[in-house]
């Protein structure tokens, strides 16, 4: 009992204190998460599914979903799109779900440079399942048995509050960089009414990436695609950096990621597989824990399906997007 007191405790001060967001390692399978900027730059419909599971050794701590749809209208020389999700966190102790639209602008500066601007409003509703806390006085401490305690219960034990962000990312040649700025108005999530510690911090993100040719040398030689990527997230006081490297050949792709939590140790490795067609991407990953944690968490999986819709292509340029 002391060591899920201990456990929930813990999560609080993450969820409440320095609220942060839910974490994907499938940067760019899941694109609208990551800027709203990319609303609209693949060249036709897209669907994208995502599912992770992080630390499954301890149940459903930290479970993800998201759905999205977007795509390019010539007549408004932009991108539309809507996203929703949902996330479970210490087994369903606090579940997220949001709901959220897009719109991307893109301007073309000259024929190999492209910008664009996009963003995002939308709707979140948060919910703790204040009843299945438990306090110490709530423990016998001779038999560790349960019993109901005296607590105040909590005012918002859940909350409805709108969530707004921008973004902006451009491409030179086969260069991409951007930015992406989340929770503008830095929504209040306190529990109790007047605690004021609950507000979540903006996130800032900034990536940027290339995409280069080599060749197989051998007597079977192949053109594959090389695709060096770096993504820094800031949240509060939270920083994440994220360095990695996808390696594409034709309906196949591969990926390692390495993750640092700037000031402590490192995090974790991502290593990512997928399988690519005209139609459809599906990848899957692993992220193997660094950190002491390890042991706690067996890692993280993550599952994504992105899925084009039959149709007219649209002829502008796309932004360059790696495929995991």
């Amino acid at each position: 009992m002391k060591k899920a007191f201990v456990t929930v405790i813990l999560l609080l001060i993450v969820l409440f204190v320095e609220g942060q967001d839910a974490e994907y390692s499938q940067f760019y399978a899941n694109p609208l998460y990551l800027n709203p900027a990319f609303t609209g730059t693949s060249q036709a419909p897209r669907f994208s599914l995502n599912y992770r599971n992080q630390w499954p050794q301890q149940g459903s701590t930290f479970v993800n979903y998201s759905f999205s749809y977007d795509q390019f209208l010539p007549k408004m020389n932009g991108g539309f799109g809507i996203q929703f999700q949902n996330n479970s966190e210490s087994n369903g102790l606090v579940e997220t779900s949001t709901g959220n639209l897009f719109y991307s602008y893109h301007i073309k500066m000259s024929e190999r440079f492209f910008m664009d601007a996009g963003l995002q409003a939308g709707i979140t509703y948060k919910k703790l399942d204040y009843g299945r806390l438990i306090f110490p006085d709530m423990i016998d401490q001779l038999n560790g048995e349960t019993s109901p305690g005296l607590y105040d219960p909590a005012e918002n034990s859940s909350l409805v509050y709108p969530d707004f962000g921008i973004g902006a990312m451009g491409q030179y040649d086969s260069y991409f960089f951007g930015f992406s700025i989340s929770h503008l108005t830095q929504p209040d999530e306190s529990i109790f009414v007047g605690d004021q510690k609950g507000k979540l911090p903006m996130k800032i993100t900034i990536h940027a990436g290339a995409r280069t040719h080599k060749l197989h040398r051998g007597l079977l030689s192949k053109e594959f695609t090389v695709s060096p990527n770096i993504i820094f997230h800031k949240q509060g006081d939270f920083s994440q950096l994220n360095l990695g490297m996808y390696i594409l050949e034709k309906s196949l792709a591969g990926g390692i990621w390495y993750r640092q939590n700037l000031g402590l140790q490192p995090d974790a490795i991502i290593l990512m597989f997928g399988v690519m067609r005209e139609r459809f991407k599906i990848g899957y990953s692993y992220d193997a824990t660094l950190s002491k944690l390890a042991n706690y968490s067996s890692g993280s999986h993550e599952i994504s399906l992105i899925y084009f819709l039959k149709g007219k292509h649209h002829t502008r340029k796309a932004l360059l997007i790696p495929a995991l």
